[in-house]
């Protein structure tokens, strides 16, 4: 009898950073839904911010802010992220945080089209 062990590494988390203007960003949102813009971020862009769900996708380009993918959570599905991926050294650039009011998105409290 032959034991194999698979051991898979751990995969290595990214860093999360946030351009200077995502502070302006969150201002124009109710500050009742920041703690769950932060938990968001973390659970979904720590690790494999690359790899497409229901409510992460890669964005068609040109795209709004240089942006290469989104996420969509919160009620009704609200709020967007956009970020960037820069595989070495392993960031994730969060580079806009909206808020969806019917089908506009408003970022900064400026209307944007993606």
């Amino acid at each position: 009898m032959a034991i194999i062990l698979a051991i898979m590494a751990r995969q290595q988390p990214y860093v999360l950073a946030f351009v200077d203007a995502v502070a302006d960003h969150l201002r124009a949102i109710d500050v009742k839904h920041h703690s769950l813009i932060r938990q968001k971020i973390r659970e979904q862009l720590v690790f494999e911010p690359d790899v497409e769900t229901t409510n992460r996708k890669p964005l068609r380009q040109p795209a709004a802010f240089g942006a290469a993918w989104e996420i969509r959570f919160g009620p009704e599905n609200r709020f967007r992220v956009l970020y960037d991926i820069e595989e070495e050294p392993r960031v994730v650039k969060i580079l806009a945080v909206g808020e969806k009011q019917r089908d506009r998105l408003f970022i900064g409290g400026e209307e944007v089209e993606l």
